[in-house]
Formats: structure tokens, sequence, C-alpha cells
């Protein structure tokens, strides 16, 4: 198995999104990421405004291309934002005040940054007007994923037909209480014959209980598994920081906002493998399949 985790925003102390971001961190945390058996990822950077998020853009960039292991493993980048719901409950720990409608006049500086690299978009199709942005990335190859978002049915069926592809984490950035049938988990699963389906397996994100529902429900070749670590992964309890924002990790090592909110994971993929033996009683095939077979058949790399 070569995992290929789509959602990584730092590791072993290291965050991807901080404006200090050197070589040597990052070197180091592609070091921890091949130690723990993960091929490649793509190096998610989350909302903040434009000029901040494309600057963070740019360092990496810059700093991979003079590292063999950085362009080894970092193989792409993951925009997770601002193109999202500002709603709350749909926004997550995403701060609102950086949201965007989407335009492809507005991502285009985060791709010119990118310089190629970015390989995936999470926006809100309901964000979207006409599905123009979904479109003009699609038309590039960019895999487009809904996430922190509350599409209607309609929405989402037209967010398809315009190239979406994608469902960032299924069952997380959405409010703890929504209707009983008409709601943005249902909406998804219900179209995921057409849909990749990401998932956070930690038992925290999604319980194990209801993740075994979803993977009951999501067609075994639709299903993928991501980490959306943060750089507390492979530490300890402690306080840590994403894009300049305090995050604690208590000692169940789940990460939070100081307000309790979720914010990203500390799960590895070592420790996916763990806990989906555990408590899902998958095989060694099928855990290839969600993190190594499928993620790659969803986002295509270019050659390293």
């Amino acid at each position: 198995m070569n995992p290929l985790d789509l959602q990584v925003n730092g590791y072993t102390g290291v965050d991807f999104n901080s404006d200090d971001l050197t070589s040597e961190s990052l070197h180091a945390a592609c070091q921890a990421l091949d130690q723990d058996g993960v091929s490649a990822i793509l190096a998610t950077f989350i909302t903040d405004s434009l000029a901040a998020m494309t600057q963070r853009v740019q360092r990496l960039v810059t700093l991979r291309a003079a590292d063999p292991l950085a362009q080894r493993i970092v193989r792409g980048i993951h925009l997770e934002g601002p193109f999202l719901s500002p709603q709350p409950g749909f926004c997550g720990a995403h701060p609102t005040a950086h949201m965007l409608p989407a335009s492809p006049e507005a991502i285009q500086p985060l791709l010119d940054a990118g310089a190629g690299l970015v390989r995936l978009v999470t926006l809100a199709p309901e964000q979207d007007a006409a599905g123009r942005t979904t479109r003009f990335l699609a038309d590039q190859g960019i895999t487009v994923s809904t996430g922190h978002a509350n599409p209607s049915l309609q929405q989402l069926e037209a967010a398809i037909d315009s190239g979406l592809s994608m469902v960032t984490h299924l069952g997380n950035a959405c409010p703890l209480d929504l209707p009983r049938h008409d709601n943005i988990i249902q909406r998804c699963l219900t179209l995921s014959d057409r849909l990749w389906i990401c998932m956070i397996p930690d038992g925290v994100h999604i319980p194990f209980f209801a993740l075994k529902n979803y993977l009951r429900v999501v067609p075994p070749e639709r299903a993928i598994f991501v980490t959306d670590a943060i750089s507390a992964a492979r530490l300890g309890p402690g306080q840590h920081r994403l894009a300049g924002r305090e995050i604690d990790i208590g000692e169940d090592l789940v990460a939070r906002l100081p307000n309790g909110m979720l914010c990203g994971s500390t799960v590895t993929v070592p420790r996916i493998i763990e806990l989906s033996q555990q408590h899902l009683g998958l095989s060694d095939a099928d855990l290839t399949r969600l993190l190594d077979t499928n993620p790659r058949l969803a986002v295509p790399l270019p050659a390293p």
C-alpha cells in the first residue's frame, strides 16, 4: 500500500499554513510522513485572506522546489477555502470574515501561486454562481469537492453536472443538529454513485457506528479515507497552531478550538489502519482501496 492523503494541514509540529514555514520544518514534516508510510499528500491550505493564502501557497511551492524529499511527498495542493459557506455550523473552524463567493477571477491568484500544484479545491456549490468556478477548475483537470457547504439537492446535482466530483470530510463541517431527512449528509449519500466520498475515520469526526453505515451506503469504489491532520499529528496533548489560531489538544488527542469546536485532526495513517481494523473490521485490501487506489483515481497527480 502506498497511501495518498488528500488532506494534510501540517504534521509533527509543522503547520503548512504558517507564515513562518521554513525549509527545515517542511523537510521534517515530510520525513515524519515518510516514516509513517505515507507516500504522498496534498498540502492543505484553509480559509484566510486571499493575500495570506496566496503567500502561504507560494512559500510552500518555493521551499518544495529545493527539496527532493518534499517533492516526492508533497505531490499537490488542496485549497479548502475561502469559497465556503459562512452559515453557522457549516463554516466549521474557518473564519467567515475571509469567505468569498467563488469566481474564476478570485481563485486565479491562488492557482498562479500554486504553479500547477493545485490538484483539489473544496468549495460550497451555493457560493459558485452557475457553477462557473467548478467548470473552470474541472476543465483544467483540478478535482472540485463540496465541503463546508449546504447546497440543496438540485444545487448539488447542478454542481456535479458542472464538474464537481467529491465530498470533503462527509459528516463534518455541518451543524450538530440537522433536519431529520433533508440534510447535506443525506444529499451527498444519495449521489455517492457520482461522487468520491472522503471521511475522517478517527472515531471522533464520525463515530465508528455511523461510519459503518456510511461505508454500507457508499460504493466501495467511491470511498476515501483522509486524516485532515494538523501540526499536532504525532504529538501529545498541548497547545498547537493552525494558520495563526490556537488549537487545544486534550488528553484524548482531539484537536479543538478554545470554544470546543473540532479543528482538523491529530490522526495519522498508521492510526487509521489500526482503528479501521479494530472498529470497522476492514481488510488490508479494503484499506488499500480507501487510502491508496481511490484517492489516486479521484485526484490524478502529475509525475514527481
